[in-house]
């Protein structure tokens, strides 16, 4: 068995495309920004997944120059627009930046590794919590003998289980559980939260 690998150096000395050097972290800032801007999506620059195979298919010089000029046809304004996209969340990027002093990075890494970690590794708690402030009663979280019954705990005398929604497409898992399922989601915004009753 052979294995090659192809360094993203090579691929563009194969390709004979132009290589572009960047300042030391300004890829990073500009990736950034474009994340935030969306400046690159398919509604701005076109699917290029399925735009260059296209090209490829109907072009006899299939060379970057050819690629470009094609492209560039069928989405002239394309490069500008994410250009200006991307220039304008910059720009919201240097006002934030010369916000971040030590305290606000203090508070970042606080945010991450205590209150980021505690939520996110004791969502069965948290939801339980929740429910059962809704429902004005006590919660509780499973014995082991109770876990090994697929149940996460209680809210008043009500058994839960408590599972992401990925759970369902997880084929592998061939467990019945008999009790009520919570199936949650998580978000930017916070946690949604399903009661299969």
């Amino acid at each position: 068995m052979r294995k090659i690998t192809i360094s993203n150096e090579e691929m563009k000395k194969i390709s004979e495309a132009e290589v572009i050097e960047f300042p030391k972290y300004v890829p990073q800032i500009i990736n950034l920004a474009n994340q935030n801007a969306q400046g690159t999506r398919a509604k701005v620059v076109g699917q290029l997944s399925d735009l260059l195979p296209l090209f490829l298919k109907e072009s006899e010089d299939t060379s970057i120059e050819a690629w470009e000029k094609w492209y560039l046809e069928k989405y002239p304004n394309a490069i500008e627009d994410a250009t200006k996209k991307i220039s304008n969340q910059i720009e919201n990027l240097k006002v934030a930046i010369k916000s971040i002093d030590e305290e606000i990075i203090r508070k970042w890494v606080k945010d991450l590794v205590v209150i980021k970690t505690y939520t996110g590794l004791n969502l069965q708690e948290i939801i339980l919590r929740k429910i059962a402030e809704v429902e004005e009663c006590n919660y509780r979280l499973a014995t082991p003998e109770e876990e090994s019954k697929g149940i996460d705990g209680f809210v008043g005398e009500k058994a839960y289980s408590i599972k992401p929604d990925s759970y369902d497409y997880k084929k592998m898992l061939n467990e019945v559980i008999e009790v009520t399922m919570i199936k949650y989601s998580k978000s930017k915004t916070g946690l949604k939260i399903i009661i299969e009753e």
